[in-house]
C-alpha cells in the first residue's frame, strides 16, 4: 500500500472519527441538561447546546459541525420544548427560537470552522513557502546533473512522501540514471508515453487523460530555453489542488536547475573549443614562424652545394649551418612531443640513482654550440649525495632552461648552474644577467606557446612549460625571479631521496 493510499484512508477515518465524537457530544450534552426539561428552563438549555456546538466547530471540519447544529436543534425541539418527545411547537414565540437558534448555531459554526479553514491554509501556505525554500537552497548547492536530481529527489521525498525518478534525453537515445530497472519493468507502452510527454509536455499515465491504465505518471521537468527531461512517479491518489500547484513549481525550480547545468556544461564546452581553436591558430603560427628559419637554412645550404663552382672552405660553412638547422628543427620537434606527453599525462618517471655532475655535464656537452659565447658557471654543493631522479626528465628540463638563456640572454654572457641538496630535496638553479622575466609571469609559469617580452627570437615558448611539467612529474615545484642588479633566476625545488652518503658538508664545488 502506498504512502499516498495510506494518507487517504487516514483522512477518511479522521472524519469518520469527527462525525462520531459530534454525535456523542450533543448526546452527552443532553443527557446533562434533562434536569433543564421543565417548561421554564429549557431556554437555558438551548444557550448550553449553542455552547456546545461552538466546542466543536474550533476543532472539527464543517460538515460534523453542520450534523451538530441539526442535532442540536432537533434534539432541543424533541426533548425540551414544550410539547416534549414531539416535534410539534405550538407556541409562536418558541417558533421564532427555535429557527434562531438553528440560524445562530448554523452560522456559528460555518464562521468557526471557516477562521480554521483560513488558518490552515495559511500554514499550508507557510509550509509550501518553507518546502520550496529550502529545495532552492539545495538545487542552488547541487554541482552537475545528478547533484540537482538528488537534491529534487530528497525534496520531493520530505514533502509529499514518494520517490521520483528521473529521465535525462542523451544524444539519440534515452539515457535512464539509476532507476533503469523500474522503467524496464513497466513495459513498452509506458515507455512511449515517456516520449510523448516530452514531445507534447502533457501528463500522460495513471490519473491523466493520456493512458490512465498505466501505474505510472510522466510529467515533463520544463525549463526557461530547453526541457531537460522528464519525472515520473507510481501515484497511489490524485493530487489535490494546492499539491498540483506545489508539485509543479517543483517541478519547475528542479527543471530550471538541470538546465543550467545543461547550459554550464555547453558554455564550457564552447569555451574549451573556443580556446583549442585559439591554440591551433597560435601553435600554427609559432610553428610556421620558428619552423621557417631552419627550413630556409636547409633549403639555401642544399641549393649552394648543388652548386659545382665551391671552395672547400665554403662546402664546410655549409655543411655546418645544415647540421646548426637540423638540431634546431629536430630541438623544436622535441619539444613538441613533449608538451604533448605532459598534456596527456603519459609521462613515466623512472627514478634512479644519479649524480647530478653527470646531468650538468651532459647537458652542457649537448649545448656546447648553443653556449659558445657565454660564460657558464657551475657550482655544486661538496659532497653533494646521489639523488634518486629520472635522468631523461631532468636532463631535459635543464636543458630548455639552458636554451631559453642562449636564446634570450644573448647580450649577457654570463650564466650561472646552482646545484644543491637539502630537507629531501634536490635544488637547481639556473641564473643569467639578461633583462629578467616580464611582471606577469613572476608568480605563474606562463602557459605553451606563451612569451616573455623579451626582444628576442627562438623558440615555440615551451621551454618553460616543459621545465614545469617534468618539474611536476617529479612532485617538485618551480619559482622564477628577477635578480637585483638585472637577470632572472629559475629555480627548481625536487623532492629526492638522497643515498647513504658518509659526508654531506656545506659548501661549493666550482667547475669552469
Amino acid at each position: 500500500m502506498g504512502i499516498r493510499t495510506m494518507k487517504k484512508q487516514n483522512l477518511i477515518s479522521a472524519r469518520a472519527k469527527q462525525y462520531l465524537l459530534t454525535v456523542i457530544a450533543i448526546g452527552v450534552a443532553v443527557l446533562l441538561c434533562a434536569p433543564l426539561s421543565k417548561p421554564g428552563s429549557y431556554h437555558l438549555v438551548a444557550f448550553i447546546l449553542l455552547l456546545v456546538v461552538s466546542a466543536l466547530a474550533t476543532f472539527l471540519d464543517a460538515g460534523p459541525v453542520l450534523l451538530a447544529s441539526t442535532l442540536g436543534a432537533i434534539v432541543w425541539n424533541y426533548f425540551f420544548i414544550p410539547p416534549h418527545f414531539t416535534f410539534h411547537i405550538e407556541r409562536a414565540e418558541d417558533i421564532l427560537m427555535f429557527i434562531m437558534f438553528y440560524v445562530v448555531a448554523l452560522i456559528n459554526g460555518v464562521l468557526t470552522t471557516r477562521v480554521r479553514r483560513q488558518e490552515r491554509l495559511a500554514r499550508l501556505r507557510e509550509q509550501n513557502t518553507h518546502a520550496l525554500y529550502r529545495l532552492t537552497q539545495e538545487l542552488g548547492k547541487a554541482e552537475g546533473a545528478e547533484g540537482v536530481m538528488e537534491a529534487g529527489r530528497s525534496g520531493i521525498r520530505d514533502y509529499f512522501g514518494f520517490e521520483v525518478h528521473f529521465l535525462i534525453p542523451g544524444p539519440g537515445e534515452w539515457s535512464v540514471e539509476s532507476w533503469q530497472p523500474a522503467l524496464d519493468t513497466i513495459g513498452r507502452e509506458a515507455s512511449a508515453a515517456a516520449r510523448e510527454t516530452y514531445e507534447s509536455g502533457k501528463p500522460s499515465g495513471r490519473y491523466t487523460p493520456i493512458l490512465p491504465h498505466l501505474g505510472v505518471t510522466f510529467y515533463r521537468l520544463p525549463g526557461s530555453r530547453t526541457h531537460p527531461g522528464l519525472a515520473y512517479i507510481f501515484p497511489d491518489a490524485p493530487f489535490s489542488d494546492h499539491q498540483q500547484t506545489l508539485w509543479d513549481t517543483f517541478l519547475r525550480q528542479i527543471g530550471n536547475a538541470l538546465e543550467r547545468e545543461h547550459l554550464n556544461d555547453l558554455a564550457q564546452k564552447a569555451r574549451l573549443l573556443a580556446e583549442s581553436e585559439n591554440l591551433y591558430r597560435t601553435l600554427f603560427n609559432s610553428v610556421s614562424h620558428e619552423f621557417r628559419i631552419p627550413v630556409a637554412t636547409l633549403l639555401g645550404a642544399s641549393d649552394a652545394l648543388l652548386t659545382e663552382n665551391l671552395s672547400a672552405g665554403n662546402r664546410s660553412a655549409l655543411y655546418r649551418e645544415i647540421a646548426i638547422a637540423s638540431r634546431r628543427l629536430d630541438r623544436l620537434v622535441e619539444n613538441l612531443l613533449n608538451m604533448s606527453r605532459i598534456e596527456s599525462g603519459r609521462i613515466a618517471v623512472h627514478r634512479d640513482w644519479h649524480d647530478i655532475h653527470d646531468i650538468i655535464n651532459k647537458v652542457l656537452n649537448d649545448l656546447r654550440e648553443d653556449l659558445e659565447t657565454f660564460s657558464v658557471s657551475v657550482f655544486v654543493m661538496k659532497a653533494m649525495p646521489l639523488v634518486k631522479v629520472d635522468f631523461g626528465l631532468l636532463e631535459q628540463a635543464l636543458y630548455n632552461l639552458l636554451i631559453n638563456v642562449s636564446g634570450h640572454a644573448a647580450g649577457s654572457p654570463l650564466v650561472e648552474i646552482r646545484a644543491s641538496y637539502a630537507d629531501q630535496q634536490l635544488i637547481l638553479e639556473v641564473m643569467d644577467r639578461g633583462p629578467g622575466f616580464s611582471g606577469d609571469i613572476m608568480s605563474l609559469l606562463p602557459g605553451k606557446h606563451s612569451r616573455t617580452d623579451r626582444n628576442s627570437t627562438g623558440g615555440l615558448g615551451l621551454g618553460l612549460s616543459i621545465v614545469k611539467g617534468f618539474t611536476e612529474a617529479h612532485h617538485g615545484n618551480v619559482f622564477l625571479n628577477n635578480r637585483e642588479g638585472g637577470g632572472a633566476s629559475v629555480r627548481l625545488f625536487i623532492p629526492a631521496p638522497q643515498a647513504a652518503y658518509p659526508e654531506n658538508t656545506p659548501g661549493m664545488d666550482e667547475n669552469g
